[in-house]
């Protein structure tokens, strides 16, 4: 062998050794956990625990001081409107009482001249929403009306009708204060001997029930002296029933009358569909299980068939749906970072990390839409360590 071929046979031996050197000490693949780039329906939804309540409730306080007898109806009860749900012993009634008693009925009467103007006032705007959702079913009928328009008419409808229920159901229990009032004046005479029925020596004070519903809740059961204007029996119909969610005022901004609720882990099978019905106008202060204060704002949503297994108070979980779309490209919200202002994700191409910048439009709770910047089909890398950058080889775990 010449002096020329062994040096290039130890060339090419040193070239193969040093080639194995650092094949050897080269960095090993990082395993990293991946998912692929997909098509379809999201959801961007506020999630937070909501309750149920009695959307009619009614407390029934004591219209006068005076001894209250044993209460005799149970919680659970079905009552008529118009019902006694107590009997009061007045107290009897010096000069100065007596005027109290007299401004009181006055103030009673006034109420419920209050009350019965305004049932006039809401079946007028009911029978307004009736034409105006006539007006509306015909113009979408016709093809130059949208079904957002046309779902907004039948909600004025929908709410119309309740605040003439409510209305109706407000005078009902000013008639009854009417009653009660005018029964304080009566109350005259000598106090009962003990043991004896309230109506055997001295008229008592009958507490009826303004409207018939259930009795949910009785403050006060046994006898014991009360002061006017004191709690006694909370009766409400069960059956209409509304949720109510309380979330960040900075997502309240985002949450409009007539957005659709999925109300979830309420104990029975499927989920149940609701609507927004009002966002109220007005925050109030909350400490979280943090310590923080937050601004909190209540969502009211209304069912959109009852379920008569919820009671009033249940715990629920709700979902608003702020925005959706049936078609769009997403990937997790996991494999999401920030790159300087942009948004960014690691793409993985030949085994190896690439840094790529996109543009995200929607965030929901866990995926994210897609606007510019991957196509479906592509690798992205999940939760991306400090380890992952630019280049860096990668195996998928499992892989």
């Amino acid at each position: 062998m010449t002096a020329s071929r062994r040096r290039i046979t130890a060339i090419a031996l040193g070239l193969l050794a040093i080639a194995g050197v650092f094949w050897l000490l080269r960095p090993a693949r990082i395993a990293v956990d991946v998912a692929e780039v997909r098509r379809g329906a999201l959801r961007q939804t506020v999630d937070e625990e909501g309750e149920t309540r009695v959307r009619q409730r009614y407390t029934i306080a004591a219209p006068t001081t005076g001894r209250l007898l044993r209460i005799g109806i149970d919680e659970g009860q079905d009552v008529e409107a118009g019902a006694t749900v107590a009997q009061i012993e007045p107290a009897p009634l010096d000069p100065r009482d007596l005027a109290s008693a007299r401004a009181r009925l006055e103030a009673a009467e006034a109420t419920k001249r209050a009350a019965d103007a305004g049932v006039r006032r809401t079946e007028a705007a009911l029978e307004q929403a009736k034409r105006d959702a006539a007006r509306a079913e015909r113009l979408f009928q016709a093809g130059t009306l949208s079904t957002d328009g046309r779902e907004k008419a039948k909600l004025a409808e929908i709410d119309a009708a309740q605040a003439f229920e409510a209305a109706r159901f407000a005078a009902d229990a000013a008639l009854h204060e009417v009653e009660a009032a005018r029964a304080v004046l009566l109350a005259t005479g000598t106090p009962r001997a003990p043991g004896t029925a309230c109506a055997d020596e001295r008229p008592c004070v009958d507490v009826r029930a303004p409207v018939a519903g259930q009795v949910l809740r009785i403050f006060e059961e046994s006898e014991r002296i009360v002061a006017a204007g004191m709690p006694l029996v909370e009766i409400g119909d069960p059956a209409s029933i509304e949720i109510v969610v309380d979330i960040l005022s900075t997502d309240a901004v985002r949450v409009s009358p007539g957005a659709r609720v999925s109300i979830e882990e309420w104990g029975g099978e499927g989920d149940l569909e609701a609507r927004v019905h009002l966002v109220e106008p007005s925050a109030f202060t909350k400490v979280s299980a943090l310590g923080v204060e937050e601004q909190r704002v209540n969502v009211i949503a209304h069912l959109a068939s009852p379920e008569p297994r919820l009671g009033d108070r249940y715990r629920v979980e709700a979902r608003i749906v702020l925005w959706e779309g049936e078609d769009v490209i997403q990937v997790p919200a996991s494999a999401l970072f920030r790159h300087g202002t942009a948004w960014a994700v690691f793409v993985v191409d030949g085994g190896r990390a690439r840094l790529r910048e996109i543009e995200v439009g929607h965030l929901a709770t866990f995926d994210a839409e897609i606007v510019r910047g991957l196509a479906v089909g592509e690798t992205v890398i999940l939760h991306p360590s400090d380890r992952v950058s630019d280049g860096t080889r990668v195996v998928p775990a499992g892989g």
